[in-house]
């Protein structure tokens, strides 16, 4: 019976990936900043079997407060030995080239605050020499793209830090695993035209949930992502210059 932290907790993707969870009677911490959404989520995973679930809200831009949201999710299942990082946002592209504001808010909430987070964690696993570190980052991190360079550019700092913070893990016995979904129907993504490349964020969730038993530290969801990203990312400047991605 795992104890997880699960951070974006009313997330779509999050929801979905704690029914699996509950499903396996795990004990769950869930963190959001929306109570009446929090508490309609919280009911549901007891039906569905969590060994038990409490909650807690939080602005993840409250950096203040991370490390005690993370001691109550603590205290409140007896130690944590996983944790889910499942909040971000879509900012407005055209928006955020012509005010400055927007990229900031979309950075410090899609990079910033999950790395603030990270480091709270980072430093409680190693200290118990074990853990397991889930984060939600994206495709759109892997090369910068005119569609969504903002978003991409918070993920791509992000992307990096998880690499270099599994690295610094990895002789502790602490694994951490980056998530790259890639087109996914949620509310976030509510109003855009959507085609066959798309998923489900149930298809994610399971995806996540057998990763999480596995080895891997990178996780393209679903499969074909990492594909079209290794051709994306290798397409010569001047090629990829005249796509229109």
């Amino acid at each position: 019976m795992r104890k997880i932290l699960i951070v974006g907790a009313t997330s779509a993707i999050a929801e979905a990936t704690a029914r699996l969870f509950a499903a396996e009677g795990d004990q769950l911490f869930l963190v959001a900043r929306d109570v009446e959404r929090l508490q309609s989520v919280a009911d549901d995973l007891m039906v569905r079997g969590a060994g038990r679930v409490a909650t807690a809200t939080l602005d993840v831009c409250r950096y203040d407060r991370h490390g005690a949201v993370i001691d109550e999710a603590a205290a409140a299942l007896g130690g944590l030995d996983t944790v889910l990082i499942a909040h971000g946002t879509l900012p407005d592209q055209k928006a955020c080239e012509v005010a400055f504001e927007l990229t900031r808010e979309a950075l410090e909430v899609n990079a910033v605050s999950v790395i603030s987070l990270l480091t709270q964690v980072a430093n409680r696993f190693e200290k118990h020499q074990a853990g397991t570190i889930v984060v939600i980052s994206s495709v759109a991190g892997d090369r910068g793209r005119q569609s969504n360079y903002v978003y991409g550019a918070a993920k791509g700092c992000l992307n990096v830090f998880l690499q270099g913070i599994a690295h610094r893990l990895s002789r502790s016995g602490i694994r951490v695993l980056t998530v790259k979904p890639g087109f996914v129907d949620t509310p976030m993504t509510t109003g855009i035209e959507k085609n066959a490349l798309w998923a489900t964020p149930e298809q994610v969730a399971r995806d996540i949930h057998r990763a999480i038993g596995g080895r891997r530290q990178v996780l393209y969801t679903p499969w074909f992502w990492r594909w079209i990203m290794r051709v994306v990312c290798n397409l010569p400047t001047r090629l990829f210059h005249r796509t229109r991605l």
